[in-house]
């Protein structure tokens, strides 16, 4: 078995120290970045996401896993400047104004990290400007609203008002998801997407993009 079917398959058990053990060893054999990155740790992170869908992994699972991505990614980084690596895109994400939730907003930025974006977490309780203040200042592609309770919805609605009426509209998608959020209500508040979960999220964003 290669270093990268090793880093990858640690990668999917989340076993993070042993993940940097390898990683530091293939950067040491002069293993291109890019196959550490694609082929192992994002690799993995697929596999995570795929045995999540299907019921095989629960959250802990996903997180002790996204864990041990973060160990490899801190490693290769450096390297991956260097190199001028583009990541396959930019997105801003938070909870909305009001909302003090964060995990399933985590959940979806290490996934969204895993597949290979570039992700600029705001946190919690992030206004409007903040959001496209920050998708301004970052280019980005995406912004990424997140929320938990029912009274914190509308604040959806408001970043997406505000993007569309000043100088971002257009040249920045957004997506929304959370508990109470649905499809229709995605809809209803005129977001470019909806995802109920990590992994969808990143297959909705590839779609979107």
């Amino acid at each position: 078995m290669s270093l990268i079917d090793e880093i990858r398959d640690t990668l999917v058990v989340g076993n993070a120290p042993k993940v940097a053990e390898l990683t530091e060893k293939a950067l040491a054999e002069d293993t291109p970045v890019l196959d550490i990155l694609n082929d192992g740790l994002v690799k993995g992170m697929d596999i995570v996401a795929e045995k999540w869908k299907n019921g095989e992994y629960y959250i802990p699972n996903v997180l002790i896993a996204a864990r041990a991505m973060k160990q490899g990614m801190q490693l290769i980084k450096p390297k991956l400047v260097e190199g001028d690596y583009k990541a396959r895109a930019v997105a801003v994400a938070g909870t909305v104004k009001g909302d003090l939730h964060d995990i399933g907003k985590n959940l979806v930025v290490m996934m969204m990290e895993g597949a290979g974006f570039e992700v600029v977490d705001l946190g919690t309780d992030v206004s409007a400007e903040k959001f496209i203040q920050t998708a301004k200042e970052k280019n980005a592609d995406l912004i990424l609203m997140s929320a938990l309770l029912t009274t914190t919805m509308m604040a959806m609605k408001d970043v997406i008002n505000t993007l569309k009426a000043g100088e971002m509209a257009g040249k920045v998608k957004t997506m929304v998801g959370g508990a109470p959020i649905t499809q229709k209500f995605a809809d209803e508040i005129g977001a470019d997407g909806y995802a109920p979960d990590g992994s969808s999220a990143v297959e909705r964003a590839k779609d979107l993009l």
